[in-house]
């Protein structure tokens, strides 16, 4: 079933790019599930983990992350990292030399969300439960920044972590914004409209 998954997001144009592609086969979205909800893992729909928070759906995730081109070696930030499927899958594409960042505001799932990673023995993950609209990092830190859950606007506090010449995508109300940093104050800005995503607590 996993497998089909995967089949099905390619076939739509979901999943392009051979290391996503790969992260999706080797991290099963099953582990990062509640145990009565295993029966739906490779469904294509969000999933409740709890605390009115969801695992997003697979072709959202897939979508995300072909915006936000993870490669080899980056400094990524995970915000609103719930089930902890994405940060595994990013862990999985950057390699032993890269570092994610997985930020979690709600104690009981950055607890499940750790957990769950643990299962994969990532030693290129840091967990951090706190507001990830505060600054954790030195300006310019990371390569780049994909947030889970919808803003009403970007966090400032997000813009100056990133780097020049970095990605972010983030969900704004119902759109997808793929955001290039290309100056200290210039975007290029891309919107992606007709998604839904549950509210980053700001």
């Amino acid at each position: 079933m996993k497998e089909q998954l995967i089949q099905n997001l390619i076939k739509d144009g979901c999943l392009k790019t051979s290391a996503i592609i790969e992260a999706f086969q080797e991290i099963d979205r099953k582990d990062f599930i509640p145990e009565e909800l295993k029966y739906a893992a490779y469904e294509d729909r969000p999933l409740p983990i709890g605390r009115g928070q969801t695992i997003s759906q697979p072709r959202v995730v897939a979508f995300m992350l072909e915006l936000l081109e993870p490669k080899k070696g980056e400094k990524i930030m995970d915000v609103g990292s719930g089930s902890g499927w994405q940060s595994a899958l990013l862990a999985n594409i950057i390699g032993q030399e890269g570092r994610v960042v997985a930020i979690e505001r709600i104690p009981e799932i950055y607890r499940i969300g750790k957990d769950n990673c643990k299962k994969y023995g990532f030693k290129n993950i840091e967990f951090i439960q706190g507001d990830a609209t505060v600054v954790q990092k030195k300006k310019g830190y990371f390569d780049k920044i994909v947030v889970a859950a919808a803003a009403r606007k970007v966090p400032e506090s997000l813009k100056y972590q990133l780097k020049v010449g970095g990605r972010m995508v983030i969900p704004i109300r119902s759109s997808i914004f793929l955001l290039i940093k290309e100056s200290e104050q210039g975007y290029i800005k891309k919107e992606f409209r007709g998604f839904l995503f549950v509210p980053l607590i700001q």
